[in-house]
């Protein structure tokens, strides 16, 4: 299967990829919501502010959400990630007792990920880089480089939806290979397989790739 060949040639190329966790899961989840449309520096930059200002995310939990905005101002759209950010917290610890993501260890993955769907501003995508990267579950996040050369390789149609990828990506990868398949993927995007110019020549998957610009 292409598939196969497509992590053998990444790993050849960007070498083998042992998981190791980023953050905490609470941790990872208000970062997740601070990165979205915007870049990762201002993302880590509004996440310290805010961890700065209120001393731990458990405070934060009961502050107001003009006091949230203010201490994630840098990172855009302040407002509306500050009502999330405040309605998620306040979710896991009305359900959870404290603000704690851990017990998602021990559920079935699907469960998991539904468990987090439910929380203000959490989509499919933000709900496995949180199981992928805090607990080393085996989800597999599609950002835009994933789905650029997703689509690229013939991997998934070119019509296809964000959410939808995910899916049929997961369906495809192996589980002990998801994370490393979505670090390779980035990397290849951000390297070669750019959006604008694609450096084919150099591309290591250029004899398996139909070249779906």
């Amino acid at each position: 299967m292409i598939i196969d060949q497509v992590i053998s040639l990444l790993e050849q190329e960007y070498g083998v990829m042992e998981w190791r966790s980023r953050s905490d899961p609470i941790s990872e989840l208000i970062g997740a919501i601070l990165s979205q449309n915007t870049s990762d520096v201002n993302s880590k930059r509004a996440f310290n502010q805010l961890v700065a200002t209120f001393g731990s995310l458990e405070q934060v939990a009961d502050a107001s959400t003009h006091q949230i905005a203010e201490a994630i101002k840098v990172g855009g759209l302040s407002k509306i990630k500050a009502e999330r950010i405040r309605a998620t917290l306040k979710r896991i610890w009305q359900e959870q007792g404290s603000i704690d993501l851990r017990f998602l260890e021990t559920l079935p993955l699907a469960e998991a990920k539904a468990w987090l769907q439910k929380l203000p501003g959490v989509g499919p995508k933000t709900a496995a880089v949180v199981l992928l990267f805090s607990l080393g579950r085996p989800a597999l996040p599609v950002d835009t480089h994933v789905y650029r050369v997703s689509k690229r390789l013939g991997l998934i149609d070119a019509k296809v939806s964000g959410e939808k990828a995910q899916e049929l990506l997961e369906e495809m990868v192996p589980p002990e290979y998801r994370y490393q398949f979505h670090i390779h993927m980035i990397e290849h995007g951000r390297r070669i397989c750019k959006a604008s110019r694609p450096l084919c020549p150099q591309c290591i998957l250029q004899d398996i790739c139909p070249k779906i610009i």
